[in-house]
């Protein structure tokens, strides 16, 4: 009786052992295939992103949980601004989180933006951008976006990129440059889980948007005079209110 119960104890430790090696499998051949597929159409120069007549800004919040600046979210600002006035981009759709009163980041997005004098003619804001797939599927379904630069972190981009392949658009990357900060490597492990969760959100389990709403499609102004080459110092903020 004991060798008969060992012996279905180890059949089912061996099919566990098989099924958790087969997951592990999936999951790496699944980050490396988003990150293959995507991985060629990203630029990590500013001066060499687009040009695109769209760029395509991700939200994330101002703050770190601990009060402190996110330096993510300055790094997106400072890329989108600088990518203005080099001419890559002619408009910037802001797309964020905007689900209570307190916390706006399409708003945030475009008062750093002003105070970076980008011009509110230049800018577009998307409330309703609550997650990659969100802001990428309204850019197509409710601003009419055809093509775009994408603007955020290079280890977010080959999510974002694949999410937009899957919906029709043609897109390319643009990284926002940055400084080495601590707790990156829970990011990037974060990013590899949703990659491979962004794989069945897309060809499993149908996923939908939050909220879509009418055609509105972006109204791109006439172009200023732009600078032919970055700024070589910070310009001063202008207050908003």
């Amino acid at each position: 009786m004991q060798a008969l119960l060992w012996k279905i104890f180890k059949g089912v430790l061996m099919t566990l052992g098989a099924l958790l090696l087969l997951l592990a499998l999936l999951f790496v051949g699944t980050n490396l295939w988003v990150v293959g597929k995507t991985q060629g159409r990203i630029g990590y120069e500013l001066p060499l992103c687009g040009p695109e007549q769209v760029g395509i800004v991700f939200g994330t919040s101002r703050w770190t949980r601990s009060g402190v600046r996110n330096p993510h979210f300055d790094a997106r600002i400072n890329a989108a601004s600088r990518l203005i006035r080099l001419g890559r981009v002619e408009h910037l759709l802001l797309s964020g989180d905007n689900r209570t009163r307190q916390y706006n980041e399409p708003i945030t997005m475009w008062r750093d933006l002003r105070r970076q004098h980008v011009r509110d003619e230049d800018m577009t804001l998307d409330y309703a951008g609550f997650s990659t797939f969100d802001t990428l599927i309204r850019a197509r379904d409710v601003f009419g976006v055809e093509r775009a630069l994408l603007v955020t972190q290079a280890w977010h981009l080959p999510r974002a990129i694949y999410i937009a392949d899957a919906l029709g658009l043609e897109v390319t990357g643009c990284a926002a440059p940055e400084r080495p900060v601590a707790g990156l490597w829970r990011l990037q492990v974060r990013e590899w889980v949703a990659r491979a969760a962004t794989v069945g959100d897309l060809y499993l389990w149908g996923r939908e948007p939050y909220f879509l709403g009418p055609l509105e499609p972006l109204q791109i102004a006439p172009q200023a005079w732009r600078l032919p080459y970055d700024l070589p110092f910070e310009m001063p903020a202008r207050d908003v209110d």
